[in-house]
């Protein structure tokens, strides 16, 4: 018969083993996620990378161009980097202005702040610093969002509102079981959603963006690589995630603002095969000067997928 001393000396130096190897494994994902991030490629021509203090943090920002001001405001999970192949396009006709929402890219991470009534006075305290009283806004995922916000809190200082592709702060589905999406859920967990991606930040980036995309190859691996390469950074992840965990903050305001009338002309643009006409189906009650317009052919990625017809609809709109 084994020895049972033999099996419990055994057995033990057969855990610490496995706990030695689940500590490195976590030891090399640490270094791993915090690596420096690679050079972003080269900006749009005539375009300049800037930094701002607004709203008590430090914000990045990218402008090019001369003319009226377009502030263009990404989703998860990207950067301003998300706006480079309509910078240029743009930039012909208004001062274009890409920012990295707090927390993401190159903009300050902070503990707090992430529910997009803060994220909108982040805006508009960039739209002040910019030294103009009005801007046009364009936002995007989680930028529109905090877009949406904005206008109706602060409806002075926008001049025209776009909306890409987004849900309505209050109107997202989050029940899995009737349809909705995973990884609301997923992100807005406490804690998990870091220890599952860590070490691994570019797969699940690229995971989420294959998946809501319906042409797949809009967004280049490059692209992909320089998203993940700043989310990858200490704390990023949980910013990121942190936009979802503040839609519990975001609903009970986004129900107080439902149906008031958004003075300014607002335009929906969605993908035919991600959002169609959702997102101008439920802005028919407020906005009043409503323009719908859907891409075929397109999924969530609308600038990427579609940019020729994605430039033309907002500087057809905005001019």
């Amino acid at each position: 018969m084994m020895d049972r001393r033999l099996f419990g000396r055994g057995a033990a130096q057969s855990v610490l083993a496995g706990v030695a190897l689940v500590a490195a494994g976590e030891a090399m994902a640490e270094r791993d996620s915090r690596l420096p991030p690679p050079a972003d490629p080269p900006l749009p021509t005539g375009a300049e990378s800037r930094f701002a203090t607004v709203n008590g943090i430090r914000m990045h920002y990218v402008v090019a161009g001369q003319g009226p001001t377009v502030i263009l405001l990404h989703g998860w999970p990207q950067t301003w980097f998300a706006w480079h192949g309509q910078i240029e396009r743009l930039a012909r006709r208004f001062r274009v202005v890409a920012a990295d929402l707090r927390g993401t890219g190159l903009s300050e991470v902070t503990p707090s702040g992430y529910d997009k009534r803060t994220i909108a006075e982040d805006i508009r305290a960039l739209i002040g610093h910019l030294g103009v009283p009005q801007a046009h806004v364009v936002g995007h995922d989680m930028g529109g969002k905090a877009a949406y916000i904005l206008a109706h809190l602060h409806p002075g200082v926008v001049s025209k509102l776009v909306l890409v592709d987004c849900l309505l702060p209050g109107t997202e589905n989050m029940d899995a079981l009737r349809g909705g999406a995973w990884h609301y859920g997923f992100h807005m967990a406490p804690d998990f959603p870091e220890m599952l991606t860590k070490g691994r930040e570019r797969d699940y980036i690229a995971a989420q963006i294959r998946a809501w995309s319906h042409r797949k190859d809009a967004i280049g691996e490059d692209a992909i690589t320089v998203f993940a390469a700043h989310y990858a950074q200490p704390g990023r992840m949980t910013a990121g995630f942190n936009y979802y965990r503040a839609l519990r903050e975001d609903a009970p305001l986004a129900a107080e603002l439902r149906g008031r009338r958004l003075p300014m002309p607002v335009m929906a643009v969605a993908g035919r095969q991600s959002g169609g006409s959702r997102l101008a189906d439920s802005l028919r009650a407020e906005a009043p000067s409503l323009t719908s317009v859907i891409i075929d052919d397109c999924g969530h990625f609308v600038a990427e997928e579609a940019p020729d017809p994605f430039a033309k609809a907002v500087e057809t709109f905005l001019a």
